[in-house]
C-alpha cells in the first residue's frame, strides 16, 4: 500500500518519545502506545517531531524510533517520520533513512537558530527532495524556530514533486488561507495547532498533527472524522470540550505536561530529557482536574 492510497487526514497523532526514569528509551512502551493509538482510531503516526524530543535524541536513537514505529504500524495507518535538522545535510540522512525503514512521509521542519532567507528554505527544502523520493510534509513553527516560512515559499515548494504539503504552526490560522490560494487542490494542509484545527478545517485543512490525540485519541479522531464529514454542529461540540485541553497541554514547554498527564495515566514511565524537566506540581493539579472533567474518570 503506497502513501499515496493511504491518504493523510484526520487525526495524526504528534507522537511522544516513552522514555524510562533515567532517561532511556522505553521501547516496550513505545509498542504500546502505537497499539493504543490504532486500537483508538488515530489516523496517522508521526514520531520524532517537535513533542517525540527529537532535538535531545541522538541521530541513532531518531532513527530507531522512526523503525520501531513503522515496524508495529506495519503499514495499517501513514507514518510520518520526523526528519528536520538545521543542518541541511543531517536533514538528508534522516530523510533517507526514514525511507529505507519504510516510513511513508517525512516531516521536515525549518531550520531552527540558523534564521535562514525564505531563498535559504526554498533551497534547503529543494536539496532534500533530490536527495530522496520519499512525500515530504513541510513544517512550519516560527515560535520555535525563529524562522517563518511565507505562504508565497511554501507555493514555490508546492511545484516539487515530492513535497506534498504542510503542517501549519505559525499562530495565526488565516495562513492556511493564505497558503490554499496559492497552491494545488492536491496540496495537503495540516493543522499544527490543536486549538486553531477547527478555524484551519474551514480554510481547507484536511487534519492535524495533533499533541492532544497523545492523551486523547478517540476523542480527537472522532472530531476530525466530524469536521471532514461535513458535520460542523458535532465539530464544534467536540471542539469546545477539547479547547481546554489544548490549553493546559502548553501550560509549560511542549511536551511536559503531555507526558506527565501520560505517566499519570499509567501509558509510559515518567522520564523526560534535560533541559526539559517534570511538570511543576502547580500543574499537575490542573492538567489533572481538566482532563478527569472531560473524561469522567481518574487519572
Amino acid at each position: 500500500m503506497t502513501a499515496n492510497n493511504k491518504g493523510l487526514r484526520g487525526s495524526l497523532v504528534a507522537l511522544v518519545t516513552p522514555m524510562k526514569s533515567d532517561g532511556g528509551v522505553d521501547w516496550a512502551a513505545l509498542d504500546g502506545l502505537v497499539d493504543w493509538h490504532l486500537e483508538s482510531g488515530t489516523h496517522g503516526i508521526v514520531p520524532v517531531g517537535t513533542t517525540g524530543e527529537s532535538a535531545t535524541l541522538t541521530p541513532t536513537e531518531h532513527k530507531q524510533v522512526v523503525a520501531a514505529v513503522v515496524r508495529r504500524v506495519d503499514g495499517r495507518v501513514p507514518v510520518v517520520a520526523g526528519a528536520g535538522a538545521n543542518a541541511t545535510a543531517e536533514a538528508i540522512e534522516f530523510t533517507r533513512s526514514a525511507q529505507i525503514d519504510g516510513a511513508d512521509y517525512c516531516l521536515s521542519v525549518t531550520p531552527y537558530y540558523n534564521k535562514p532567507t525564505q531563498e535559504g528554505l526554498y533551497q534547503h527544502y529543494c536539496a532534500i527532495a533530490e536527495a530522496s523520493d520519499l512525500p515530504m510534509v513541510l513544517y512550519n513553527v516560527p515560535p520555535r524556530t525563529a524562522c517563518d516560512m511565507l505562504a508565497e515559499t511554501v507555493a514555490r515548494l508546492a511545484e516539487v514533486d515530492s513535497i506534498v504539503g504542510i503542517k501549519e504552526a505559525c499562530g495565526d490560522a488565516e495562513r492556511v488561507a493564505e497558503i490554499r490560494a496559492l497552491v494545488p487542490d492536491d496540496f495537503i494542509l495540516l493543522s499544527g495547532e490543536d486549538g486553531q484545527t477547527l478555524t484551519m478545517a474551514g480554510y481547507g485543512a484536511v487534519g492535524a498533527i495533533s499533541v492532544t490525540a497523545n492523551v486523547l485519541p478517540g476523542l480527537m479522531a472522532e472530531f476530525c472524522e466530524a469536521f471532514l464529514a461535513g458535520d460542523e454542529a458535532k465539530a464544534s461540540a467536540l471542539d469546545a470540550k477539547l479547547q481546554p485541553i489544548h490549553e493546559i497541554l502548553f501550560v509549560e514547554t511542549s511536551p511536559i505536561p503531555t507526558k506527565w498527564a501520560l505517566s499519570a495515566m499509567g501509558r509510559i514511565d515518567s522520564g523526560i530529557r534535560l533541559p526539559l524537566v517534570e511538570l511543576t506540581t502547580a500543574a499537575q493539579v490542573e492538567v489533572r482536574r481538566r482532563l478527569e472533567a472531560l473524561t469522567g474518570s481518574g487519572l
